[in-house]
């Protein structure tokens, strides 16, 4: 059985880039072919993407360092190398990727999504890329870019739709293999749940209802106190929690105290989430009086607790209905739950009296621009048509002498 890991620190590196080609053309009857170097190619990324198959991150090795492929270099002929393969690194669904240096959270996978990590370096230019008129012969290509290794904490927080929430030993493991078709662990010792465990109810709602069961809560834990804070985290992610209360502690009065104020001083937020009672193990009582003077203290309380016995079946089945109500009221949208809340009857609608209609007031006018004169273009005379003296001939000169 593997072993439960909710956070590990991971290192990854990037694939690095191809080295670009130094080559020239050679071949028959061309003198002088020129640089054909190729560039290398990029190399690969590094990407953390959801599955549906995992529920923790036992398999990340924190001893390993995940690398990408690097590209491959140029070739001569203007042939570019090809790219590395990336690299995809699976993880569930609830999965944070934290900064371990700053504490910055990087991407949460609340959704199904890819993360690229590292991205993979550029592949080199060959000396073709550096040829120019003045140099038409380069001897150099550029070297492939470098990564570096780099570190990311994941961080599962579960996300659920029903987290069990008490004490140790209070038949939470029990209650889980009567909701579900689990088979945790069960025995008669306090935590015998040391890691949280999920069950899928098939049969209540259109789709399957995902229930975690959290381990046991001592007073104290959200300061450390024995499991501490590793698990409380789950509880962030839920939709409803169920509080089970063991009706054999000797301290079943405060048990549901400790419990509300553990979870306040883990986060405030928390109270504000839908939440069932639940009193456990009612089958080990004879006296059906203490049973209802006990119930009866809850509901001074202002809350509604469900009896029930996990091991014989008793009750569950009114567990069942308010589990589904709440979980139908819960993936309302905000719009649906706003108009519950408005009062119900009829609201009469109030008539204004029409208004006087508003008389615009007619924007003053601009006096007109007086016009100027049009001028009109004095068009020059036509010159005189000059005729041009015809010059004697001999003949006619010999007749005038």
């Amino acid at each position: 059985m593997h072993k439960f890991v909710d956070e590990v620190l991971i290192r990854v590196q990037a694939g690095k880039g191809g080295a670009g080609e130094v080559s020239f053309l050679r071949e028959k009857f061309i003198e002088f072919g020129g640089p054909d170097g190729g560039d290398g190619g990029d190399g690969g990324d590094v990407i953390f993407t959801t599955s549906e198959q995992l529920l923790a991150l036992s398999h990340i090795r924190p001893e390993q360092v995940y690398r990408a492929r690097n590209g491959f270099p140029g070739e001569g002929s203007n042939c570019h190398g090809k790219k590395g393969a990336d690299l995809v690194i699976r993880v569930p669904y609830g999965t944070q990727i934290i900064d371990p240096h700053t504490g910055a959270l990087l991407h949460d996978f609340t959704e199904p999504g890819t993360f690229v990590a590292a991205r993979g370096g550029r592949g080199g230019k060959g000396n073709a890329f550096f040829r120019t008129a003045r140099r038409q012969a380069p001897r150099f290509a550029q070297p492939g870019e470098e990564t570096e290794e780099r570190e990311f904490l994941l961080s599962l927080k579960m996300i659920a739709d029903v987290g069990l929430v008490g004490f140790p030993n209070a038949g939470k493991s029990t209650l889980l293999k009567a909701l579900t078709h689990a088979n945790p662990k069960i025995a008669n010792y306090p935590f015998t749940t040391l890691s949280p465990n999920i069950g899928v109810i098939e049969d209540l709602l259109h789709r399957p209802v995902i229930v975690a069961d959290i381990p046991g809560i001592l007073e104290g834990a959200s300061k450390g106190y024995g499991l501490g804070l590793s698990f409380l985290k789950h509880i962030e992610r839920v939709r409803i929690i169920i509080f089970v209360i063991d009706l054999e502690n000797a301290f079943v009065e405060d048990e549901m105290h400790i419990l509300r104020s553990e979870l306040v001083s883990y986060s405030p937020e928390l109270l504000n989430k839908p939440a069932l009672v639940v009193l456990n193990k009612i089958d080990r009582f004879e006296d059906k009086k203490f049973l209802k003077e006990f119930i009866a203290s809850y509901q001074a309380q202002g809350l509604e607790p469900i009896p029930i016995s996990a091991q014989t079946g008793e009750g569950m089945e009114k567990l069942r209905r308010e589990l589904a109500r709440l979980i139908k009221q819960a993936m309302k949208p905000a719009k649906d739950v706003a108009a519950k809340r408005k009062p119900a009857g009829k609201i009469q609608k109030v008539t204004r009296p029409a208004a006087p209609p508003v008389k615009k007031k007619s924007a003053p006018r601009k006096p007109a621009k007086a016009r100027s004169p049009v001028k009109k273009k004095q068009t020059a005379p036509a010159p005189k048509k000059t005729v041009a003296k015809k010059t004697p001939t001999k003949k006619a000169a010999k007749k005038k002498r």
